[in-house]
């Protein structure tokens, strides 16, 4: 699998977290007592805000005095508490698996793998919105592996019990599918409704492209039969044609009742929202929460995905860190005393972009975020080892975030705040 931009997402170094999972959040250990670690400098000016902060632990640990107090000992990074809530869901780590789509970098085996060992760790999971009009529902098919009920029985074949939970996304357009009532009516769905671990995210937009529906690229003859459906245009080349859906048009009242929409029609499952990252992304997460969206999840410029163009890739978009800088403000001043709905609100919020290593999702955390989505990371693992690969790079992260979290004198990743990231620029 080929992942471009590879400047910008270390894939070497995601792909070896894959193969030796925690071990990989130290130098290699035949180099202990032989070399000295640490002072580099060199490399590009990061562009994203959070790559510019660093996490700045105290000298005074009130919470790690108060948990020694508990424990009747010194706390260590081991007692740190990962365990979190994920849009209504019990989730083991503060960490999903990001959307999938149907293209062959996301194919159906990397799929199937990912869910599986996304249910072994009791972390939710989201399935893209183009999986069942690409590769069918499954209900009849005789390779129902490759459709989103596949993806689905996977997940659940191998979910820990009373954690995670499947996320199902559709855009606008692929509301004729009817893709939420297939799967809400469905018996081989119902332990997750009834367990509370269904949910369904209304796909607005995404990072690596905002302000773009889908593109698929596809041949002439698929093409000629979606000619009433989408929008067609050969520029591509190499026989092939771009298809483009619409990017949907929304105004603040039309997400408002689309949620309730959802509430209404699908009241026993939890409701998600996905928002590109936007001029206006703290407004329309204000409008999400406050139509009642269990979670608002939003892709930073870095997000990745399927086929976009390159100008998008390279040019649009706000870097995650603005974002969360945004949403942040947003959140302060809905809090200040005499403010109607201070505080009455849940105001979950995922992230995901470039997510790969311990730092930056911690620093996400600190900075207002409850989880992070692992994408493009959780792909090449799988791909590098499609037994245990994801289950190793996860390891690897959730040491990562013990040590951190501890180092910063708390003992739950929940207690991560602003005041333990710093930025130059402020």
């Amino acid at each position: 699998m080929a992942i471009l931009h590879a400047e910008t997402f270390p894939e070497a170094a995601v792909r070896s977290r894959a193969k030796t999972g925690a071990a990989d959040a130290f130098p290699p250990a035949d180099q202990y007592g032989h070399a000295l670690f640490g002072a580099e400098t060199g490399g590009p000016e990061p562009t994203c805000p959070i790559d510019r902060h660093r996490l700045v632990p105290p000298v005074f640990v009130p919470q790690r005095f108060a948990k020694l107090v508990e424990l009747t000992r010194e706390p260590v990074y081991r007692d740190v508490v990962l365990e979190t809530t994920i849009g209504g869901f019990r989730s083991a780590l503060p960490l999903y698996v990001s959307a999938f789509g149907s293209t062959e970098a996301a194919s159906v085996a990397l799929g199937i793998s990912a869910s599986r060992q996304a249910g072994r760790l009791g972390i939710p999971m989201v399935v893209g919105e183009n999986v069942m009009p690409m590769n069918s529902y499954g209900r009849l098919e005789e390779d129902a592996e490759r459709s989103l009920l596949g993806r689905i029985s996977a997940y659940q074949a191998e979910a820990l019990d009373g954690y995670g939970g499947v996320v199902v996304q559709q855009s606008t357009e692929d509301a004729d599918a009817e893709v939420w009532n297939l799967v809400y009516s469905d018996p081989n769905a119902l332990s997750l409704l009834e367990s509370g671990r269904l949910a369904f995210e209304l796909k607005v937009g995404q990072g690596a492209k905002p302000g773009l529906g889908g593109m698929t690229l596809m041949g002439a003859e698929s093409a000629e039969r979606l000619a009433d459906a989408y929008l067609l245009d050969p520029v591509v080349g190499n026989g092939q044609v771009l298809r483009s859906s619409s990017p949907g048009s929304f105004t603040a009242e039309i997400l408002k009742q689309q949620i309730r929409l959802m509430r209404n029609n699908y009241p026993r499952a939890r409701i998600w929202v996905k928002l590109p990252p936007a001029r206006d992304v703290a407004a329309a997460a204000r409008v999400a929460w406050e139509a009642g969206a269990d979670a608002v999840t939003v892709d930073g410029a870095e997000g990745g995905t399927g086929w976009a163009p390159r100008a998008f890739l390279d040019q649009v978009g706000l870097p995650l860190g603005e974002c969360l800088r945004r949403i942040g403000e947003e959140r302060a001043g809905r809090e200040q005393p005499g403010l109607e709905l201070a505080g009455a609100t849940p105001t979950c919020l995922l992230v995901s972009g470039r997510m790969w290593e311990g730092a930056r999702i911690a620093k996400s955390l600190a900075l207002g975020a409850n989880a992070a989505g692992l994408g493009r990371a959780a792909l090449i693992a799988v791909d590098t080892d499609p037994d245990n690969g994801l289950v190793n790079l996860v390891e690897c992260l959730a040491l990562e975030l013990q040590l951190i979290v501890s180092a910063l004198g708390k003992y739950h990743v929940e207690a991560l705040d602003r005041e333990d990231v710093w930025s130059p620029v402020g």
